[in-house]
């Protein structure tokens, strides 16, 4: 995934950033998503939202459920439902390994952040992901306090 510096057109419409803190992304992976014209036209406006939606693998095909993107208010007959199934896009060799990882070790697809790449074509980074315990979450962030402990104590002292 390009960097914002690195190109004009990168742009990230929506981020899933309460994923890390509930989930442990094993791995991520970079998806297309089938959008409407009036679904663009808001994206570009920043209006979407995916922290309450996931992705599943139904019937061979990978699909985003419950991904709110708002109505596009200049489209008047043709508009969009804001919270329709998408369907994403990746190949069959990926989409075998995610319905095996989900199906198999109780795994979960989480939509980590949705954006415009540097071609200004909206794409989906989606993780396989499994849910942590409230166990995990405090060992989580008592590693991430010590960090910065640490952090501070070495720029103190160097």
């Amino acid at each position: 995934m390009a960097k914002k510096d690195d190109n004009p057109n990168y742009k990230v419409i929506a981020e899933n950033r309460r994923a890390r803190h509930d989930y442990a992304i094993e791995e991520d992976l970079e998806v297309g998503i089938i959008l409407e014209g009036s679904e663009v036209k808001s994206l570009r406006e920043n209006t979407a939202q995916i922290t309450e939606s996931y992705a599943a693998v139904e019937n061979g095909e990978l699909w985003l459920v419950n991904g709110y993107i708002a109505p596009y208010d200049k489209a008047k007959t043709f508009g969009h439902e804001e919270r329709r199934r998408r369907k994403l896009l990746c190949s069959r060799k990926e989409l075998a390994r995610l319905w095996n990882d989900t199906q198999r070790k109780g795994m979960t697809l989480v939509p980590l952040v949705l954006y415009f790449n540097h071609r200004g074509i909206a794409k989906m980074k989606i993780g396989i992901a499994k849910g942590k315990k409230l166990a995990d979450k405090r060992d989580t962030a008592a590693k991430r306090d010590w960090n910065r402990q640490k952090q501070r104590l070495l720029k103190q002292g160097g």
